[in-house]
């Protein structure tokens, strides 16, 4: 399948609702929110993108004007603060994706998705989605990968980024985030996981790390995305999926790996 088939969902909140993070200027989140769609469209001019803010912030003007040749779909409603407040960004940006899923017909004719947080995107997309299982694909983050003397672990699943069908996603993923639980540091990522072990779902992680790029919202700064980093995050990888314990969660093998 083409990068094309494949909607890029953006999750945004151009108001912070979720008062712990660091970036929480509107000005500065719009900004950084057209400065994703930019480079989405730098990688792929013909890219559908999904753009649903959850704080009731209406892109369609700006996007018209700014992107007037991009095939981009504007959403918007309001997420409830006091609960986003209360369970986190991860709360909202469970209800923002249930709301695209409801809404979108980018996403309803494509019948799956590729969702990446507003002010991100993957410079390595094409090669992400080269591994397509039809299902669900992401980025498990594992521990104690380089430790001699610890057992690597799974810990979370990254959901910055991952790609979706919309079976897959409502069957297995929907209501992941009524489980957060924030005063016990139960993230949205940890439940993701949770959801994979319990259903024993295989070959759902990426096979290549992607390179997310743009700034993260709970910390305000640019990712570092040195050559060095990069290769230890290839390392890595291929630390893990060679440890039995973990192969089967890894998707087909990649000619370019």
């Amino acid at each position: 399948m083409s990068a094309v088939n494949v909607p890029i969902l953006l999750t945004s909140s151009v108001v912070a609702h979720d008062t712990g993070v660091a970036l929480n200027d509107t000005a500065e989140r719009l900004r950084l929110t057209l400065e994703s769609l930019e480079q989405w469209l730098k990688l792929d001019p013909q890219l559908r993108i999904v753009l649903c803010d959850g704080s009731g912030f209406d892109f369609s003007r700006i996007v018209s004007e700014k992107f007037p040749l991009a095939e981009i779909e504007c959403l918007h409603f309001e997420n409830r603060q006091d609960l986003v407040n209360q369970y986190g960004r991860g709360y909202g940006e469970g209800e923002i994706v249930r709301y695209a899923l409801a809404h979108s017909k980018f996403i309803a004719n494509s019948g799956c998705f590729a969702k990446c947080s507003a002010k991100l995107w993957v410079e390595n997309f094409a090669q992400c989605l080269s591994g397509w299982n039809g299902s669900i694909l992401c980025k498990g983050v594992f521990l104690n990968v380089f430790s001699l003397f610890k057992n690597t672990t799974f810990s979370y699943v990254d959901t910055r980024f991952y790609i979706a069908s919309c079976a897959s996603y409502k069957k297995h993923l929907e209501n992941a985030h009524f489980q957060i639980n924030k005063e016990h540091g139960h993230s949205l990522e940890e439940c993701f996981k949770d959801v994979f072990m319990k259903y024993n779902l295989e070959k759902i992680l990426f096979n290549t790390p992607p390179v997310i790029c743009g700034v993260g919202g709970g910390t305000g700064t640019y990712y570092n995305n040195s050559p060095t980093r990069k290769l230890k995050e290839r390392l890595r990888l291929t630390m893990v999926r060679m440890n039995k314990k973990f192969t089967h969660l890894f998707s087909k093998d990649q000619a370019n790996l």
